[in-house]
């Protein structure tokens, strides 16, 4: 229980802001194909598979939702205030994590070198993503109804499929896509905007979070099915995949305080804005957490 719930509150937090997946702490906290598969079970005709698929999303859940709400009220913010020490920090989670999930991984990547082409496709595809996001692709201003139109009502649904798919593969992470396509801050503000705004009966950020709900749904259905197959018939071309990513997304780190979307874009992280502490503390972070979850494992069993 412990486990599911803390799970599910370092993925929210993860989720919140660009960076590391949700997907890569499941991973890193042994959850992952559980996870998948109690997606994927949901909607199973057998009554037991949907009955622990329930259960394990519930516990899972909890802990979302308790991480998702602490992070758009607060971390959100000190993300774009802090762009180059949060960086530096994302830095750290990734190549700590990179090492941890070929270990993991090593049975289903030894001697299969053959599928390092899905590491470098992998690799290309999120630096494209990264380089387009700062000279052809739109953003949205925000969520709050009157302040978009029909264009970017579908741009916000499309770009909702895409950015679950990142959360729940073990690589970039979804806010990083919402980054690059110019929507995260419009989506954090609107998550905030309307937890604030029910105190007061103010839903006027209800339909642009709704349109963006749609997506997620409509994006998890279609990224979950691919991978409880492709997991099950290839899983060394798909964690290669995953790698290649992951590699990629520390480019997009680097490029994410430029990214148009912010509120003040700034100069990509360098050298000169750099923070090692702060990446020593991502570093130590990512260890922490593999050892916590060996202890829970441990303990139960």
């Amino acid at each position: 229980m412990l486990l599911r719930f803390l799970g599910g509150f370092l993925m929210a937090l993860a989720d919140s802001v660009p960076g590391v997946s949700g997907g890569t702490i499941a991973y890193i906290m042994g959850i992952y194909d559980e996870f998948i598969g109690s997606l994927h079970d949901i909607a199973s005709r057998d009554k037991e598979k949907r009955k622990k698929a329930v259960f394990f999303l519930i516990k899972l859940g909890c802990g979302w939702i308790i991480g998702m709400v602490l992070a758009s009220l607060i971390i959100a913010s000190v993300f774009e205030a802090h762009i180059y020490v949060m960086s530096s920090l994302f830095i750290g989670f990734i190549l700590a994590s990179i090492p941890l999930i070929i270990i993991d991984e090593k049975d289903c990547l030894k001697g299969k070198y053959i599928n390092l082409i899905w590491a470098v496709l992998g690799f290309a595809l999120v630096c494209g993503v990264t380089y387009l996001s700062t000279h052809v692709l739109p953003g949205v201003d925000s969520l709050k109804w009157g302040e978009f139109d029909a264009i970017q009502g579908v741009y916000i649904f499309l770009v909702a499929a895409l950015a679950i798919c990142a959360m729940v593969l073990p690589g970039i992470s979804g806010s990083t896509i919402m980054l690059i396509f110019g929507i995260y801050g419009a989506v954090m503000e609107g998550i905030k905007g309307f937890i604030k705004g029910a105190l007061h009966l103010d839903f006027s950020y209800f339909m642009g979070l709704f349109i963006f709900g749609m997506g997620v749904i409509v994006g998890i259905c279609t990224i979950v099915r691919v991978l409880k197959v492709t997991l099950a018939k290839n899983r060394s071309a798909v964690t290669y995949f995953i790698v290649g990513m992951m590699v990629a997304s520390l480019y997009a780190v680097v490029m994410g305080p430029a990214s148009p979307s912010l509120e003040n874009p700034s100069a990509p992280l360098s050298l000169d804005t750099f923070s090692i502490i702060w990446f020593v503390i991502g570093i130590g972070c990512i260890v922490g957490l593999q050892f916590l979850k060996m202890k829970l494992v441990k303990k139960n069993g």
